[in-house]
């Protein structure tokens, strides 16, 4: 059993090895030639949380079995116990914050509708103008209109009432309470 526990240990930080120090270059190097083997289910089976259970399954095992004098089959019980905690706080704790911090500077100019910016180039009554709207991690500048057909200066506030063929249709407003 002892041998179960040191290969499950030492598969455990074999792949965390391999993960740190090569992981990009063989992303790179493979171009997706390996994408068949990404698992498309739940993300608790994600590979670091799998392999993580892993190496705590064989670490614990091995020192369950060196240092206590429980029967082999309470230290396998014990050691998948601790397996499952260790992988659901490595879940909780590291790979899910990681899916859900990614920043985009990603964006339609459909999703600017309802979002405030500032007037960069002045928008004529008939003609078109500059807005700078934040988006995502960054700002903009988009080709911008007058919704209500009333000039706009420069460094005015407005808001982005419609998009219509790749020009936003702004309003004034004002902001002082």
């Amino acid at each position: 059993m002892e041998t179960l526990f040191l290969s499950c240990l030492a598969l455990g930080i074999l792949f965390a090895i391999v993960s740190v120090i090569f992981g990009d270059w063989l992303s790179q190097a493979m171009e997706g030639a390996l994408d068949f083997l990404s698992l498309e289910g739940p993300a608790f089976l994600s590979p670091m949380t799998l392999f993580g259970g892993i190496t705590a399954f064989g670490g614990a095992g091995l020192m369950l079995t060196r240092y206590t004098s429980l029967g082999e089959w309470i230290v396998v019980l014990l050691a998948v116990l601790i397996a499952i905690a260790l992988g659901a706080a490595v879940f909780f704790l590291y790979v899910r914050p990681m899916e859900n911090s990614e920043n985009s500077i990603a964006f339609t100019l459909q999703s600017l509708a309802g979002t405030l910016g500032e007037v960069t180039i002045p928008i004529p009554a008939t003609g078109y103008g500059e807005v700078m709207i934040r988006a995502g991690a960054g700002v903009t500048n988009q080709i911008a209109a007058s919704f209500d057909q009333q000039p706009i200066s420069g460094s005015a506030k407005v808001v982005v009432v419609e998009v219509k063929d790749s020009v936003l249709y702004v309003s004034e407003v004002n902001l002082s309470v």
